[in-house]
C-alpha cells in the first residue's frame, strides 16, 4: 500500500499485489487502520469496512498475477490521517 497524494483530512492510496513463485487466480486483502481511518471509495475491487478492520477482494478481470509478476490491484480514497498498515493477503 502506497500513498498517491494528500489533502487536509484524506488522501488517496494504491495497493500493488505481487506473486511469488506461483501464480495468484484471484486474491484478498485484509487490514487494520492504526486510528480513526476509513475508506470514502474504491475501485478495481470490492471491499467493506467494519471499524477499523478492512477487506478488498478482486473484482472479475484483476484476480490473476502471474508468477514473479506484480499488478497494482486497486486504489481509495481515504478520509483522516495518511497511513500505510501492514497488509496481509490471502490467494486462491
Amino acid at each position: 500500500m502506497s500513498t498517491v497524494g494528500s489533502w487536509n483530512g484524506g488522501w488517496q492510496g494504491k495497493v500493488t499485489v505481487t506473486a511469488g513463485s506461483a501464480a495468484i487466480g484471484s486474491w484478498r486483502l485484509t487490514w487494520t487502520w492504526p486510528g480513526s481511518q476509513t475508506i470514502s471509495s474504491a475501485w478495481n475491487a470490492t471491499w467493506s469496512q467494519t471499524g477499523s478492520a478492512v477487506t478488498a477482494a478482486n473484482v472479475s478481470w484483476n484476480g490473476a498475477v502471474a508468477a514473479g509478476q506484480s499488478r497494482e490491484a486497486f486504489g481509495f480514497i481515504a478520509n483522516g490521517a495518511t497511513s500505510a498498515p501492514q497488509v496481509t493477503c490471502s490467494t486462491a
